[in-house]
């Protein structure tokens, strides 16, 4: 399936962002970020709702959107929050998963097993996005599911990233297996002690993700100056 451009822009605005080359604070022009990634200005409006919806950037009326890089104990709040929603969800989704739901997890893992093989975090993010929205489903509580997803999405950068640390892919696939198997048991317990394991980010996995986010010595940006120029 083709790939929104707006997605792909969003996605090399945030790389810019994490690595140091756009800086807190900076003003992301809507205008000039259209004509250097040479397209209109409806899919660079799109990705920044989607930095904005993600916490990585910040509208302000009558001043335009800026770059803004969460701290890391909001950071480690959303994920603790996040970690215990999807416990809640693999707990019910353990009593009440379906045999077709279960075959999707198991073509969703084997998807992610092709894309740790070839190397591609972006392609196992996303079944690995879908992974997780199965499990959301299958808890059978439809505002649950709405949180999650919401919360999800707002996490999606950093999810996305953390991936890209050295042995974190098959790490994640191993985690991955757990939670299937635990599921199709119906151990509910395991479940959702394996799901709150894979998605919380202490310990050395929050060190990882915190220097993941470090700015790069002397970064340059690629985008002109005056795309991403903070206000005087």
């Amino acid at each position: 399936m083709e790939r929104k451009r707006s997605d792909i822009i969003a996605e090399a605005i945030e790389g810019l962002i994490f690595d140091g080359s756009v800086a807190d604070g900076d003003r992301l022009d809507e205008t000039l970020l259209a004509e250097w990634f040479n397209v209109s200005r409806t899919p660079v409006r799109e990705a920044l709702h989607r930095l904005a919806a993600s916490g990585l950037a910040e509208h302000i009326p009558r001043r335009g959107v800026f770059v803004r890089q969460p701290g890391p104990v909001e950071l480690f709040e959303m994920f603790a929050v996040m970690a215990e929603m999807e416990a809640i969800c693999a707990r019910l989704a353990a009593q009440r998963i379906s045999d077709a739901a279960l075959e999707e997890l198991r073509d969703a893992n084997q998807r992610c097993l092709e894309a740790v093989e070839d190397n591609q975090p972006d392609a196992y993010y996303a079944e690995n996005e879908r992974f997780h929205a199965i499990i959301y489903r299958e808890s059978g509580n439809g505002f649950l599911e709405q949180e999650c997803a919401r919360l999800h999405k707002r996490l999606q950068p950093f999810r996305r990233i953390q991936l890209r640390v050295r042995g974190r892919l098959r790490q994640s696939m191993a985690e991955h297996e757990a939670i299937v198997a635990a599921l199709a048991e119906g151990r509910a317990e395991d479940a959702a002690a394996a799901i709150k394991g894979h998605v919380a980010v202490q310990g050395e996995k929050f060190h990882h993700l915190m220097a993941s986010l470090r700015p790069a010595a002397g970064a340059q940006s690629p985008l002109p100056r005056r795309a991403q120029a903070s206000e005087a």
